[in-house]
């Protein structure tokens, strides 16, 4: 059966704030999230100390870096980092315009999954803002290949996700997470899946200048004889796919729409997700522009009518 997709626009009711440590400056950051009216979209915007700000709107076409996180903007003093565990709680939970203010460099990593975002979002509830909703619908198969890794959109009735990995080291292995993408979904099998990474690589990022916030509180470890150093173990078995399924929801939100389609991916990461939904964005008879056919709540994604693209384009800057 198809799941029933949201037809109108959404905001959250009242602001929130969530402060905690960034990943790589280790430096403590606040992030406001603001209500926004529709059509608004989710607006990141960076406070900077001469008092001076820096806006992007979150979309594909002010992605910037996407080595080690994915990045909007282009500029090293001004681009906002670490986007996509706040922007994957957004897109599961159904957001689609508020402002994110943030005092610092990159996004608060918290815990390393999206699970605070989740629960302060929920705290302060959503508003439906009664403006149609319109989404991108995959019309026909894209892909791409970079060496072994390959990511790929096909259509289908509903929003679903299939995100395999596989790893040189025998805790992780390959592994393979699939399923419809619902708000309830994500909640309870992807949202508190956390960043992960090798005790090996950790000098070389340090004197990088990378993952100076990183530590156990906040990012699964893996050991040099292949073990979790965590105490708490892993919270779920293969919480390694999942963490890089949530990554991908939140890489893919940057459509700047919510889509109806199927996202596949094979060893993939910040910049495969990205480059994918570039390659789906630049071909316009890979997808339409579509909307809930009446007024009603929601509508199963079958029923949704194609509207003129050329008056909405989220992902264009």
């Amino acid at each position: 059966m198809a799941i029933a997709l949201l037809g109108f626009q959404t905001t959250i009711a009242a602001p929130l704030s969530v402060t905690g440590i960034g990943v790589h400056s280790g430096r403590e950051v606040t992030i406001t999230l603001q209500p926004a009216e529709a059509g608004t979209g989710i607006v990141f915007s960076r406070q900077h100390d001469d008092g001076s700000t820096s806006e992007y709107r979150a979309v594909s076409a002010h992605v910037g870096n996407t080595d080690l996180c994915t990045v909007l903007g282009t500029s090293a003093t001004r681009s906002i980092a670490t986007i996509e565990h706040v922007m994957a709680a957004l897109y599961a939970l159904g957001l689609d315009n508020l402002i994110v203010e943030v005092d610092g460099a990159e996004m608060p990593i918290m815990d390393g999954s999206s699970e605070v975002f989740i629960d302060a979002i929920e705290q302060v509830g959503i508003t439906n803002l009664g403006v149609k909703r319109r989404y991108i619908r995959v019309t026909k198969p894209v892909r791409i290949e970079a060496g072994a890794s390959w990511a790929e959109f096909h259509p289908y009735d509903g929003t679903r996700f299939e995100v395999e990995i596989d790893f040189d080291s025998k805790l992780i292995g390959r592994q393979k997470w699939q399923g419809d993408l619902t708000a309830q979904t994500f909640k309870t099998e992807l949202s508190r899946a956390r960043t992960f990474g090798f005790m090996r690589d950790v000098e070389r990022l340090w004197a990088a200048g990378f993952a100076l916030g990183s530590s156990l509180e906040n990012s699964v470890v893996i050991s040099d004889d292949d073990t979790v150093i965590n105490v708490e173990g892993l919270r779920y078995e293969d919480e390694f796919v999942r963490h890089k399924t949530l990554d991908a929801v939140g890489d893919l939100a940057l459509a700047g729409a919510q889509f109806i389609g199927c996202y596949r991916s094979y060893r993939g990461g910040h910049k495969l997700n990205a480059n994918a939904l570039k390659a789906l964005l630049s071909d316009a008879s890979a997808y339409e522009v579509v909307e809930a056919p009446s007024r009603s709540l929601q509508a199963r994604a079958r029923e949704f009518v194609p509207v003129q693209a050329l008056e909405f384009a989220p992902w264009t800057a």
